[in-house]
């Protein structure tokens, strides 16, 4: 099947598309659109395989452990299902070996999503936020697939810059390119990335605030990523409803429209930026 689409981060293995995630996946490839499930801890890591591995093409794979699940910490009715009201986040050690097994996988394109959250953070939670994205960059590294980074600042200005917080850890452990998905700092945060070989991704968000155009008009076009982080964050004209890795075609229209380009050949060139990243054949 030829995909002119691709979204480079969704989440179709998560609670939210329980009932229905086989009708999603079957409107998204029919429609053209491949994409790439991701990971946030052992469970939905697992998930993203075993749906990658029942498709022939247009399904891929990320497995790793997304920072705020270092610690204990909340509940997401989209990700862990609202009949699991009170559970709270694990609090997941990484463990190597788990997630080296499923990085064996032909259909795992990255580690991650990986990083640091500095929204909710304390001194405690940092450390085990280092160590869990240090030992992840270091299994990218031994089995040579690209990261998907996940770096979201404090609200709080006077906090530390998780964006530099990452970078500083990725220009010191890192031996692979990655993906600073969602991307939401500033263009001089951005030019760090690009300059170590790393891409920028952005969401549905971009439909709907110009908060990141100038970073989306900066971006180098070899390293700029189409995503929607499906279920949430959906772009207009479906806000109010549930996302899905379908809705990146107006991801894609709307970085077009910002950098003032054809829609068509920006959309030839994600695909070919996709391919280069992650190493598949669309």
């Amino acid at each position: 099947m030829n995909y002119e689409y691709i979204d480079t981060h969704t989440h179709v293995n998560l609670q939210a598309y329980k009932e229905d995630w086989e009708e999603v996946i079957a409107r998204t490839r029919a429609a053209g659109v491949a994409h790439i499930n991701v990971g946030t801890q052992q469970d939905t890591s697992r998930r993203a395989v075993e749906m990658a591995e029942a498709y022939e093409d247009g399904v891929y794979a990320m497995v790793g452990l997304h920072p705020v699940h270092t610690d204990a910490s909340y509940h997401d009715e989209k990700e862990f299902g609202p009949e699991q009201k009170g559970f709270t986040t694990r609090g997941e050690v990484f463990d190597t070996d788990y997630y080296r097994k499923l990085a064996g996988s032909e259909k795992v394109v990255a580690i991650g999503e990986c990083g640091l959250d500095y929204y909710r953070i304390s001194p405690e939670t940092k450390e085990k936020q280092d160590a869990a994205f240090i030992a992840q960059i270091e299994l990218a590294n031994e089995v040579g697939k690209p990261l998907m980074l996940h770096i979201r600042p404090s609200d709080d200005p006077s906090a530390p810059n998780a964006y530099e917080d990452a970078y500083a850890i990725i220009k010191k452990y890192a031996k692979v390119r990655g993906n600073a998905h969602f991307f939401a700092g500033t263009v001089e945060d951005a030019k760090k990335f690009w300059d170590v070989g790393y891409s920028v991704s952005f969401t549905g968000v971009i439909t709907f605030t110009c908060d990141y155009d100038e970073v989306v008009q900066a971006a180098p076009k070899e390293l700029i990523h189409a995503e929607t982080d499906a279920p949430y964050v959906t772009p207009v004209p479906y806000r109010g409803k549930r996302n899905e890795p379908l809705h990146v075609r107006e991801v894609y229209k709307r970085i077009a429209q910002i950098r003032g380009e054809d829609e068509a050949a920006l959309r030839a060139q994600l695909r070919t930026n996709a391919q280069h990243m992650y190493g598949i054949a669309l």
